[in-house]
């Protein structure tokens, strides 16, 4: 058994050969939110096109899932594709979708059968429509899965989902089905695209950026932030514990003063 420094976290056996986090009660995150980068520079690295870097990917999106269950998360949100990714290139925007879709087709029955629910996070008119309609699909299959909330955040950006639901707000207001004066955090986060998945606790960027880029704005108001350098090719459930590891060691205060 090993002691990692500084947390709370302990390391046993597991039976694939590795190691698999043993948390004490309550330092779990119970929403992570992982924003999925440094695909095309892991493929730039190794003198490959951009597309296999996405690519690449998949098979680290299921090991992470895995971690997660491991781990005791109940809520997993993956940054796939943002409202500003239609700026790229036509042919990478494709692809990147078109993978998406695969993996959904290739590993919905295997998410299914180990009870992830699954949600779609962003807007739903402009993606293709046979990603559209699978993303939809998933979401039916799994709707009483109770295991996971896995969230695909595809075709989303913080600001236009705030604008959406303000917009929303503003129409029940002028129709007089609202009081304006009653609108509340309940009342907005009613209104977004997963109002039942629970604010973020721990943020993961991947690649080295440090920024947020957009995304889950008002569910990370208090969430913690962690960065790393590992490229999203090379992450994996390792990568997710040591930064879960690193959460279960910080202090929380949520505006309260700290400890002495």
């Amino acid at each position: 058994m090993q002691q990692m420094a500084g947390t709370s976290v302990s390391w046993g056996p597991h039976p694939s050969g590795g190691w698999s986090p043993l948390w004490a009660p309550g330092r779990v995150p119970a929403h992570v939110a992982l924003i999925v980068d440094g695909n095309g520079r892991w493929a730039a690295r190794r003198g490959l096109a951009r597309n296999a870097g996405h690519a690449a990917a998949v098979p680290r999106l299921l090991d992470t899932i895995d971690g997660a269950v491991e781990a005791g998360i109940r809520h997993l949100s993956f940054y796939l594709f943002s409202t500003e990714n239609w700026l790229r290139e036509p042919e990478e925007v494709a692809r990147i979708l078109e993978i998406i879709g695969g993996f959904v087709t290739d590993n919905q029955a295997a998410l299914h059968a180990k009870g992830m629910r699954a949600l779609w996070c962003g807007r739903r008119d402009r993606v293709p429509d046979a990603l559209g309609r699978t993303l939809a699909g998933f979401e039916q299959l799994t709707r009483d899965n109770r295991t996971m909330d896995l969230v695909f955040c595809v075709d989303y950006g913080a600001r236009d989902e705030l604008l959406r639901a303000a917009a929303e707000l503003a129409r029940e207001a002028a129709d007089g089905r609202l009081n304006p004066d009653c609108i509340d955090v309940a009342s907005l986060t009613s209104r977004l695209y997963q109002p039942g998945v629970p604010d973020v606790d721990l943020l993961i960027r991947t690649s080295g950026e440090r920024r947020i880029s957009n995304f889950l704005l008002w569910q990370c108001a208090y969430a913690e932030l962690y960065f790393t350098d590992v490229l999203f090719p090379d992450f994996d459930r390792f990568a997710l514990w040591e930064a879960v590891a690193d959460y279960a060691g910080r202090e929380r205060r949520f505006g309260k003063a700290g400890a002495a």
